[in-house]
């Protein structure tokens, strides 16, 4: 898991079966499973309200010129982005 802090600060963990991890409210994160078994994880909230914007939606839905400039990816990776996101769930 990867923690994103203010800035250009981050973090990257690696997790064992049984670890818990905590994310401070609003800070961004990223979960890959790198193992070679299925990753089952439980995420909570202190809300009752869950909202998920992704890394892809937010570069997808903001003006690829400001990302380009702080990101230097360039205008054809930012226009391969789906502008609609894609949820994954299990069969």
């Amino acid at each position: 898991m990867t923690v994103f802090i203010a800035g250009s600060d981050a973090r990257t963990m690696d997790f064992q079966e049984g670890d818990v991890g905590y994310i401070l409210q609003s800070n961004p994160h990223y979960i890959e499973n790198t193992g070679d078994t299925d990753l089952v994880f439980l995420e909570m909230f202190k809300s009752d309200h869950y909202e998920d914007i992704s890394l892809a939606e937010w570069m997808a839905h903001t003006p690829h010129k400001l990302v380009d400039q702080h990101l230097r990816v360039g205008r054809a990776m930012l226009d391969a982005i789906p502008t609609q996101e894609v949820v994954i769930r299990p069969l």
